[in-house]
């Protein structure tokens, strides 16, 4: 169990301390020093097997499972003001550092099913981000996180790519010609609904922060938009590694003792 942080000296302190445990079910100081964050359920199961510890908040809005090494998962749900949602609930316990475990839509013809994206940007196609910095101001990764978490790919003999990720607030966009058209113009490798958000909102309260990316689908061309079968097949053969790779990296920063977080905000 980790220290509760000193009490709150701002309203929006007091709020983001009551929220917390309110949407995850998880008291402050059940909240490690390192988080994961996902989209699917499925992982915060499997990371509570492996590890043998309890899930909480199941039934309400987002769940959440720690470890003995003070590492947590949290499932946030799905799409860009969830996200925005989570980062500023998580400023409540200061981690260390976040990484998000995610899915993206491969846009580029050197990515296929299965690839794993280490987005070194994001385009801030999603409009939630205007709520905390202009569009001037990127969308970007802690980048010594980025490179522990290369380091803990190449360990594990794992492909991956790198590039720049569109972020979107459309979940149904793969009909339009003309914003698939844009895409292409963006020269993105992927396309998926959170990841700018989180980079951008990570950088508003101070968070280090990551993503890993699984390559779900191919939505550029008609055969490789997203069916439940794909994703069904996805899921059962790379999200294994996905979620592996996830916390290795954590591991790895708990025996180093590293902080990741080297700039001044």
């Amino acid at each position: 169990m980790r220290e509760v942080p000193p009490a709150p000296t701002s309203q929006r302190d007091r709020i983001v301390r009551n929220w917390l445990p309110r949407y995850t079910g998880m008291p402050l100081e059940g909240f490690g020093r390192l988080i994961l964050l996902t989209n699917f359920f499925t992982y915060v199961e499997r990371f509570s097997r492996r590890f043998g510890c309890p899930i909480t908040g199941t039934g309400g809005p987002m769940q959440a499972c720690t470890n003995a090494d003070g590492i947590t998962i949290v499932n946030f749900g799905i799409g860009s003001p969830n996200a925005a949602t989570i980062m500023d609930l998580l400023s409540a316990v200061h981690p260390d550092a976040v990484l998000f475990l995610g899915k993206c839509g491969g846009l580029k013809r050197s990515v296929d099913l299965g690839h794993f994206v280490l987005p070194i940007a994001a385009i801030r196609g999603e409009g939630t981000g205007l709520d905390y910095y202009p569009i001037e101001i990127p969308a970007l990764p802690s980048f010594r996180l980025h490179a522990l978490l290369a380091e803990e790919i190449v360990k594990k003999e794992q492909d991956y790519r790198t590039g720049v990720v569109y972020t979107t607030n459309r979940r149904v966009w793969e009909h339009d010609e003309e914003f698939m058209e844009y895409l292409l113009k963006m020269r993105a490798i992927g396309i998926d609904m959170e990841t700018a958000t989180l980079f951008l909102v990570g950088h508003y309260n101070e968070i280090p922060r990551g993503a890993l990316l699984l390559v779900s689908d191919v939505p550029v061309i008609p055969e490789g938009i997203k069916t439940e079968e794909m994703d069904r097949e996805v899921t059962a053969k790379f999200s294994d590694m996905h979620l592996e790779l996830g916390i290795a990296t954590m591991e790895t920063l708990l025996r180093s003792g590293e902080k990741v977080k080297h700039l001044r905000y």
